[in-house]
């Protein structure tokens, strides 16, 4: 038995340097093998995720997807290269946040400065729909054609909120809840049917504070007035013709056309590469020199592990996964900095505490933490990050809501209508506190809103502490209240604008790290193993298409998703903590 374990072990270590070996061999073959004039490709149109998870369900739903940083590590590795010679995008749909379409934009600006051109094409911007934020990425490029059967969707932007009290009526089910404080309106679609005063002057504060982002951004990308985009968008939305008269596109083409103005410009012996093909083969930026962590905190705030809850809208958050994360890079001793990634809605308060506490050590061990902040970042996603040495949102981030709400679902009226009832014993007086058949005591709700009280109290204190200002100075932008990145700048919960560059700038600040010196980003969890990599690459699904299976799959998450999302929403199951944001929907 030993002799057989330990040529067992011989063969698997045999292997390991064998496929180490192909590795490498492969990544110098797939170098060399990129052209020597390329014209670099991207479709906004495919799935972007912030963070594809290492995580079993996550790897079949989100194979092949792309994140905002392979974007701008691709475009930053294309700008020095001497065979990049242009940028070439179909833009149309994207599926991205508004953050991560600033993230995208800064990327693209950024390349842009490198004298390349940079076309963006499109079918349509909208097609009978709101294409807002679809051309505001397109504008950031030096040209723009449309297809000329398509449109421009420039209408403007609307907040939507649904209110689920007359349906809660109608089925026998009573919100018990109370929030800190008013404009802490998640609570509002349990309890109103239209927004009260408060949580209308919150959402309309951030659609102006974001089309007034997304106008200026039209506005230098061609060259108009800011005046003058704002009467465009009042006029909207335009055909092709008419958006080729208002200076919106340079011409309209089909693709093959924008192909045949491509050749004319750069040749035609310029291949086609794509953007994310361009990247596994180039490698990212960043790999070698001092060592900064990142660490991403993207999805809903959980106790336990990180997982993929498909059905439930993505990646989650869990506060042992990113705390592990933190701990191990507090103890590697080459790390000089930790850079983490945030995009969440919020939810537990505890696993949020817990989140916070290791940002804390981490600070306390000399490792200094810099949070970037993607498209949300609210509520618990707030609370993590209220200890950082710097935080960074981009323009469009909707950070903030700093507040709390809680309690139950009564659902007694409800059973007893389909005919389920129920009976029950207790041995203390709150034993019933957290039962949906029977209402809250006087001695019980006077423990729910000290709970309140003290989770707010906590929350406040912790941000005040973490941005160098007075508990009442907090109090007086907190209250629940959601803000854009750039108006939460203007009140002190945030540092800088931008993104992934941004933030990186900041870390090596403050670690000391000179700006011209060489850092690699070390990502932790670390990522799969080399011989894990290879095998991916031998067996082709870095490249293939996606899978029958994960089609399929996606498919059916795309079905179930919306009827577990309402169910949450009427409270026939817990939210995902006390620490959330309110939900609505823009029309981007």
């Amino acid at each position: 038995m030993k002799k057989f374990l330990a040529r067992t072990l011989m063969l698997i270590g045999a292997w390991v340097v064998v496929m180490a070996i192909v590795g490498a061999i492969t990544t110098l073959m797939s170098q060399e093998s990129l052209p020597e004039r390329i014209v670099l490709e991207i479709d906004f149109e495919r799935e972007f995720a912030e963070y594809v998870p290492d995580d079993p369900l996550a790897s079949i739903l989100m194979e092949q997807t792309a994140s905002a940083r392979d974007i701008v590590d691709a475009l930053q590795q294309a700008a020095t290269d001497e065979r990049v010679l242009a940028l070439v995008a179909r833009a149309g749909t994207p599926r991205m946040g508004l953050a991560e379409i600033q993230e995208v934009r800064d990327a693209v600006l950024a390349f842009r400065e490198s004298g390349k051109p940079t076309i963006a094409y499109a079918e349509t911007f909208g097609e009978f729909g709101p294409g807002n934020g679809a051309y505001y990425l397109a504008a950031a490029f030096d040209r723009i054609y449309l297809q000329p059967s398509g449109d421009i969707g420039l209408t403007g932007l609307m907040a939507e909120s649904s209110f689920v009290s007359g349906t809660l009526e109608k089925l026998g089910i009573a919100p018990r809840m109370d929030h800190r404080y008013e404009y802490k309106n998640a609570l509002n679609m349990f309890t109103e049917k239209k927004y009260t005063q408060p949580h209308r002057e919150a959402i309309l504060q951030i659609i102006e504070s974001q089309f007034g982002q997304v106008v200026q951004g039209i506005a230098v990308g061609r060259g108009l007035e800011v005046d003058a985009v704002r009467a465009l968008v009042d006029r909207g939305p335009f055909l092709g013709d008419q958006a080729l008269t208002e200076n919106l596109v340079d011409g309209l083409a089909y693709r093959d056309e924008v192909q045949v103005v491509i050749e004319a410009t750069l040749g035609e012996e310029a291949e086609r590469v794509g953007l994310f093909s361009y990247l596994r083969q180039m490698g990212r930026p960043h790999n070698e020199g001092e060592t900064i962590a990142l660490i991403y905190g993207v999805g809903g705030v959980q106790r336990g592990k990180s997982e993929y809850g498909a059905a439930l809208s993505g990646p989650t958050m869990g506060s042992d996964s990113v705390s592990a994360a933190f701990r191990d890079a507090v103890q590697d001793d080459a790390v000089k900095a930790i850079l983490f990634r945030v995009d969440s809605p919020g939810g537990s308060y505890v696993a949020s505490d817990t989140i916070w506490r290791e940002t804390v050590r981490a600070k306390e061990a000399g490792k200094p933490v810099i949070v970037s902040m993607g498209n949300v970042a609210g509520s618990g996603g707030y609370f993590v990050a209220a200890a950082a040495d710097k935080i960074v949102a981009q323009p469009g981030t909707i950070t903030g809501s700093i507040g709390v709400l809680g309690g139950k679902m009564l659902t007694a009226e409800l059973m007893e209508k389909i005919g389920i009832s129920s009976d029950e014993v207790h041995t203390s007086a709150n034993a019933t506190m957290w039962s949906s058949s029977l209402d809250y005591t006087p001695q019980q709700w006077e423990r729910i809103t000290t709970w309140l009280d003290h989770v707010y109290a906590d929350f406040t204190q912790k941000v005040a502490e973490g941005r160098g200002l007075t508990q009442e100075q907090v109090h007086a932008v907190a209250k629940g209240r959601i803000w854009t990145g750039e108006d939460a700048r203007g009140i002190g919960l945030v540092d800088e604008l931008g993104g992934f560059p941004v933030a990186l700038r900041l870390a090596k600040q403050a670690a000391g790290i000179e700006e011209d010196v060489p850092v690699q980003v070390k990502l932790f969890p670390e990522q799969k193993t080399l011989v894990e990599t290879v095998l991916a690459r031998l067996q082709g699904r870095e490249d293939a298409a996606a899978s029958p299976t994960a089609v399929a799959l996606r498919q059916v998450m795309q079905a179930v998703r919306p009827v577990i999302q309402m169910g949450q929403r009427l409270g026939l199951w817990s939210e995902p903590g006390v620490l959330t944001m309110p939900h609505w929907e823009t029309a981007w």
